[in-house]
């Protein structure tokens, strides 16, 4: 294992937890090339991230490639590599008191059901055994929705779409969403749920569009 920054003195164990789910997630396909990134909030008061640095090999993490961050999203001390281009949107998603890791991949099924179904807004996941691994869910007779925003480099704007979208009277954020023709984003407690959190959707993502392909039915038609 590589030597830990000075800077992220203390905090071993959410690095090597993040460098083993960058190896992880590689070898699944969902964090190929340098795309992905990922975080854990390391403090509360005041609020503090460690996220992955921007351009690196997900699947070669090492303890160098990561950025203390602080609650605007700038780093905590000079000498640091650049953090992800992202860092805003999980400084937002850290903003909620339950929220402990934030996690966000390039999947393939991810990717195209936030271009099918962009225009809907979201779509709809019932009734799988599945979900119940997602916190909170309990059984299989339940749905949720995926909200999709759209991508654009304003990670600024994005962030804001995203705080304004937590508390939607009809489509509340609770365990993740999608960026069109980019990826997933989801969080937890803290990394493993998050982790699992992952692991649930991508699951469920490809269900979704393999039950499309098998099937013949129109995104108008999965949705009802």
């Amino acid at each position: 294992m590589s030597e830990l920054p000075a800077i992220l003195n203390g905090y071993e164990n959410d690095v090597d937890g993040l460098c083993e789910t960058g190896r992880i997630f590689w070898q699944r396909g969902w964090s190929v090339g340098t795309s992905s990134n990922y975080s854990v909030i390391s403090s509360r008061d005041p609020l503090e991230l460690i996220v992955t640095a921007s351009g690196k090999d997900k699947g070669r993490l090492t303890r160098a490639d990561f950025v203390r961050i602080r609650a605007d999203g700038t780093p905590v001390a000079d000498g640091q590599p650049k953090s992800s281009a992202e860092t805003l949107l999980h400084v937002e998603t850290a903003q909620q008191p339950e929220v402990g890791a934030v996690l966000h991949t390039h999947s393939v099924w991810g990717t195209l059901l936030s271009d099918i179904y962009f225009e809907q807004g979201g779509f709809e996941i019932a009734g799988y055994e599945m979900l119940k691994g997602l916190a909170g869910i309990t059984t299989h007779d339940h749905s949720i929705w995926v909200t999709i925003f759209d991508n654009t480099q304003d990670i600024a704007s994005l962030a804001k779409l995203v705080r304004a979208q937590w508390d939607d009277d009809k489509h509340p954020l609770r365990h993740g969403f999608l960026i069109r023709k980019h990826g997933l984003y989801t969080w937890g407690k803290d990394l493993n749920e998050a982790r699992r959190h992952i692991e649930i959707f991508e699951f469920l993502f490809e269900c979704v569009v393999r039950r499309l392909a098998l099937t013949g039915q129109t995104p108008s038609i999965a949705l009802s």
